[in-house]
């Protein structure tokens, strides 16, 4: 099982354009190409997953063991001729002084060679002590290769390269010149997501025959590790004998903020998952449950307010007892209002509290909740305390006293910094988002959530 980690000396190094490049480069070779991605994010495996033309899957030490990371690559890269992942921030990054959940770490655990992007702009003979620092600093890291990220033009190239091939035994495996063609529109969460660019292919086709013109994509196969690797196969649900279940997903360029994982394990549980469009279709298909999960909903605010109809038969449908869950964009869709940039919107209405956008994150980061006697789904058989994640820069305000919150907040910020999960008829919206693992299987439980409601 051949398999790369894309990492670099710190953040903002371009290591995700390079790593959607050589995703598409290899993919058009014909290489079956599995792109996975360090840690929590939707945007990044958006892209990832476009360019090679597989889902992109997350791996991440918050919220899954060992023996799932491992088992994550060892089932999704199993049918692939090559394996991906791109790091997050810098290869020795982390949240604890030991580097556990780093990028290293990550490296080490599923015996992955590191291929570093540097961005070099700027530098000179400064490029030899970072690579030989970064070599030295743990041993047990096979850096196999560098990028060169951010060339100022052949000359500075030629410069980089003469100096790492005399102090480092590192290969230069490629050079990727400075280029606006190369950049992707950004937001306050970071790269606009891939739903929602329209140009989306035509800016990855662009990336990739840069990237295969410019990084050796026969040496950066040939550095790829194809160490056997160790994995228990992934538990699968099962849902025989129970009554199947319809659930709507709102998924558009306004919402569509979801893990794969996530979404094979509500099927797994017996749900069919019923796609639907929150911008142009003006009813709710005819399900049993709903899902709205995160994305923009502030970017699109308008066509949103404008699709009435749609906002009143979700209004309706929940209020009439609709099992639903809702996550940090879902909520901010469900609320009264939305503000941003002076203007106010109307949004769906159930939740009463109004939506405001802020110019700084009002959450971020990893967050610990725990359940609380409102939690309304049936109880799973792991622990009532769990990991997640936020995001966010709106927060809910003129929330009524008399709201019941499906958790007490340990760690991070959800609504009010104390609680999370506003708990309404059968509606759990919340601000994190929540990912099913060995920790928390929450689909299986919103599914049965859902089953038991139709009875």
């Amino acid at each position: 099982m051949s398999r790369l980690l894309i990492s670099a000396a710190h953040k903002s190094s371009g290591k995700t354009t390079v790593s959607l490049g050589l995703c598409a480069a290899l993919a058009a070779r014909g290489l079956a190409v599995q792109p996975f991605k360090k840690g929590p994010d939707y945007i990044d495996p958006m892209w990832l997953g476009r360019a090679a033309g597989r889902p992109c899957h997350n791996l991440d030490f918050h919220c899954m063991t060992h023996a799932e990371i491992l088992s994550s690559v060892g089932h999704h890269a199993g049918s692939a001729d090559i394996a991906l992942i791109e790091g997050n921030k810098g290869l020795y990054d982390g949240l604890d002084l030991e580097g556990s959940n780093s990028n290293a770490a990550l490296a080490k655990l599923t015996q992955t060679p590191v291929v570093l992007v540097l961005d070099a702009r700027g530098m000179t003979r400064g490029i030899a002590p970072l690579i030989l620092g970064n070599q030295a600093f743990d041993p047990e890291v096979n850096i196999a290769g560098v990028i060169l990220n951010q060339l100022g033009g052949s000359r500075h190239e030629s410069k980089l390269r003469a100096v790492i091939e005399h102090y480092t035994d590192i290969p230069v495996i490629g050079g990727v010149h400075r280029d606006k063609a190369l950049e992707i529109v950004e937001r306050h969460l970071g790269l606009v997501p891939s739903n929602e660019a329209d140009t989306a292919d035509t800016k990855i086709a662009t990336i990739r025959a840069l990237i295969a013109q410019q990084v050796d994509l026969d040496r950066l196969l040939a550095v790829a590790g194809d160490t056997p690797l160790e994995f228990a196969p992934l538990p699968l649900a099962s849902a025989t004998g129970k009554r199947p279940v319809r659930i709507a997903i709102a998924r558009d360029a306004a919402f569509g903020f979801y893990y794969p994982d996530d979404l094979d394990a509500l099927q797994q549980a017996g749900a069919e998952l019923v796609m639907f469009d929150t911008l142009r279709d003006t009813r709710l298909p005819q399900v049993d449950g709903l899902f709205i999960g995160g994305g923009f909903p502030e970017s699109h605010m308008q066509a949103l307010e404008q699709n009435k109809t749609l906002r009143s038969a979700i209004r309706q449908a929940i209020e009439n007892g609709l099992p639903a869950y809702a996550e940090c964009g879902g909520l901010m869709y469900l609320a009264r209002s939305l503000s941003w940039h002076g203007r106010r919107c109307e949004m769906v209405g159930v939740i009463p509290g109004d939506c405001i956008m802020h110019d700084r994150p009002q959450g971020r980061g990893y967050v610990r909740l725990q359940e609380t006697q409102h939690a309304p789904w049936p109880p799973g058989p792991q622990a009532r305390e769990f990991a997640a994640h936020e995001f966010h820069y709106s927060g809910l305000e003129n929330l009524s006293d008399s709201l019941h919150f499906a958790y007490a907040v340990k760690r991070g910020t959800g609504i009010d910094g104390r609680h999370d999960g506003i708990v309404m008829h059968r509606l759990l919206a919340c601000y994190s988002h929540m990912r099913d693992t060995a920790q928390h299987h929450w689909a299986a439980r919103f599914v049965e959530f859902v089953r038991q409601a139709c009875t």
